[in-house]
């Protein structure tokens, strides 16, 4: 668990310098600028992050699974060999990908005064300002956006089935509340993570404004990695006993 928390924030770090310094800079001087090379930098590392997280927070939950609904293997079946393989593999899965996805984007052909109204050089407002046909990105979309978002969006559903169906059929409160506590932090991160990606990228455009859009851009970019340390704290007893036996 402490591994898998180690690479979110690995994750977490990388959004956070992409997005926020270049940001910062916007918001201080009422705009700002950005080269090409940068905006298609920031847009894969950016991306890369995020899928990276979609594919950790889906391995985060089959490590609660396991500890729940078959605690005797864990140690067998979740050796520390086993989790670093899987970080790795993710890394380079979401690599290619995103690799992938930005050889399309530098297809498309950019003119007039590129002006960006976001925060950052995301996906959408890049296509809004393309003056060429963005079918073949839309192609790429298509077919890497079900493997980062819907299929470990449904291996979490199931997950997480199965470990409520198990919690359920204990008989002491105590043992439910222990054991419901040992997943909250992760649920809480995987609700926040999830209900702002989905919102920003599969709702419509036309069905909410750009401001909307903005303050979504800055929940999963911003919001999501600074929270994510403070709900793992608090919600970890043994990072509060370090805390208080530094404080006092």
């Amino acid at each position: 668990m402490y591994f898998f928390i180690s690479q979110l924030s690995i994750s977490d770090i990388l959004v956070i310098t992409t997005i926020v310094p270049n940001m910062f800079y916007i918001l201080l001087n009422n705009g700002g600028t950005i080269s090409f090379i940068g905006c298609i930098t920031q847009f894969f590392l950016f991306s890369a992050a995020e899928a990276f997280d979609c594919f950790l927070l889906t391995v985060m939950s089959y490590d609660r699974y396991v500890a729940i609904c078959n605690p005797l293997s864990y140690s067998s079946i979740m050796t520390n060999e086993y989790c670093v393989k899987l970080v790795i593999s993710y890394w380079l899965a979401v690599f290619f990908i995103e690799v992938i996805e930005t050889s399309s984007l530098l297809m498309i052909r950019f003119c007039g005064k590129n002006t960006i109204d976001h925060f950052f050089c995301d996906l959408v407002p890049l296509l809004e300002i393309a003056c060429s046909g963005t079918y073949l990105v839309g192609i790429v979309v298509s077919m890497v956006g079900p493997p980062i978002l819907v299929i470990p969006i449904i291996i979490i559903i199931v997950s997480y089935v199965n470990i409520i169906s198990t919690i359920l059929r204990m008989s002491s409160n105590i043992s439910r509340k222990k054991v419901f506590s040992t997943c909250s932090s992760h649920l809480i991160v995987v609700s926040i993570f999830y209900w702002t990606m989905f919102c920003v990228y599969l709702v419509p455009a036309k069905g909410q404004s750009l401001t909307i859009s903005k303050v979504l851009s800055l929940l999963y970019t911003v919001f999501t990695p600074f929270i994510n340390p403070i709900i793992y704290s608090l919600r970890n007893k043994d990072i509060m006993k370090v805390i208080q036996e530094r404080i006092f």
